[in-house]
């Protein structure tokens, strides 16, 4: 399979997620903004949950995965709204600690949520076991609040060792069964071996590597987003 082949870059990327300054675990969730576009329909509201790879880290606002997946939808005629709710250092069980304040500060809830979570735990070496448990409680909340899900998969860099790749790799596809969620199976797989998509840090995508993920994935979102 071809991300077995995983280069030291994946690891350092993965690991570019826990090097940022992690910010207040509270932060309230912030829109990417208004894209202008000609759609129809009512305004679909998109929670982007996870860390620096939505957050955008050294792009511009407007560059980073929640803006550029807006934009993205929006030149299709959706009528969408992408709230980027990513924090730079979060781990699973931050995610979890924030879950319920993020989806509450956004009012009416969601029409889909995008969760993207699991690099940082790699770094630290939380077992998989943890990280299952965590996102399947981020995955829970929201199905309690009828809120759809699209899961973005992540998978471990090859020298931590064939068991935890299997247990790490697995708990995406297995959550997402689990849950009824939709999935990604990897959210890197665009650009983890460009590496001119790569900043300058070998770590964090450019804008261009985003936009590069936004076109793997907008009709996974679009799909997962569902008619009205």
């Amino acid at each position: 399979m071809k991300c077995r082949g995983l280069p030291v870059l994946l690891a350092l990327f993965l690991a570019a997620c826990s090097n940022d300054s992690p910010q207040a675990a509270a932060q309230a969730p912030e829109d990417a903004g208004e894209v202008p576009a000609e759609v129809s329909g009512p305004e679909r509201r998109i929670l982007a949950f996870g860390d620096s790879l939505f957050a955008g880290y050294r792009v511009g606002r407007g560059e980073s995965y929640p803006a550029q997946l807006e934009k993205a939808l929006r030149a299709q005629g959706l009528n969408v709204r992408v709230t980027n709710a990513g924090v730079s250092g979060d781990t699973s069980a931050a995610g979890l600690q924030r879950i319920e304040f993020v989806v509450d500060g956004m009012g009416p809830r969601p029409d889909l949520a995008i969760v993207e979570l699991g690099g940082n735990d790699l770094l630290r070496g939380i077992s998989p076991a943890e990280t299952r448990e965590n996102i399947a409680a981020i995955l829970a909340e929201l199905k309690e609040r009828d809120i759809p899900v699209l899961l973005m998969g992540m998978r471990a860099p090859p020298n931590l060792g064939e068991a935890f790749l299997k247990d790490f790799d697995g708990l995406y596809p297995e959550l997402a069964r689990q849950q009824g969620a939709a999935l990604v199976p990897f959210f890197l797989e665009p650009v983890y071996d460009k590496p001119e998509l790569i900043q300058d840090d070998r770590i964090h995508p450019t804008a261009e590597g985003i936009e590069a993920l936004v076109a793997a994935t907008a009709d996974d979102v679009a799909a997962a987003l569902g008619d009205e």
